[in-house]
């Protein structure tokens, strides 16, 4: 398999630690690389891309400032045309579904709408059992387009969902 890149966002909050635990549990070839500053051109020196966000509403991303740097990352890709064609990318999401029920791990969607419009594959869903929220819009059927972790409520089931997680998507890559 190729090496992955695992792009996150933002830097040091509950993102960035699920990154490191995903880095130690990965079997294969990893860089974990936080996406301020990250050049869009070497999106071209992979095949294979774990994406992590934050809860984040879909209304915040169509209105985002200058510093939401998931929505600058897509801009720069669209500005820039650099296609995702024949790309692999898995999600995954941080969320609190206690504070958050109706919002949980939104951000996901928009993430996978980015990237299959940039011409990437986007794989890696998984079921919505043993979550406790009210909506989310990262949703298709009975499972999210992504990995949802929820470190504020549930930090002891992080590595559990990690682990199967990480072995389905490989399976998948290239």
């Amino acid at each position: 398999m190729n090496k992955i890149a695992l792009l996150y966002a933002p830097k040091g909050g509950s993102v960035e630690k699920a990154a490191k635990k995903l880095e130690k549990v990965c079997q294969h070839d990893i860089d974990v690389i936080e996406i301020a500053g990250f050049d869009v051109r070497n999106l071209m020196n992979y095949e294979n891309f774990i994406l992590g966000c934050s809860t984040v509403g879909a209304e915040n991303w169509e209105d985002a400032e200058a510093d939401n740097e998931w929505d600058a990352l897509f801009h720069n890709i669209e500005e820039k045309k650099i296609s995702l064609k024949d790309k692999i990318v898995a999600i995954f999401g941080l969320g609190n579904q206690v504070l958050y029920p109706d919002h949980f791990v939104d951000a996901m969607m928009y993430l996978k709408n980015e990237c299959k419009a940039a011409g990437a594959k986007v794989i890696g869903e998984w079921p919505t059992d043993g979550y406790d929220f009210t909506d989310s819009e990262s949703i298709e059927g009975d499972h999210f387009v992504g990995l949802p972790l929820d470190e504020d409520n549930e930090p002891n089931k992080t590595e559990e969902r990690i682990r199967p997680w990480l072995e389905k998507i490989t399976n998948e890559m290239k």
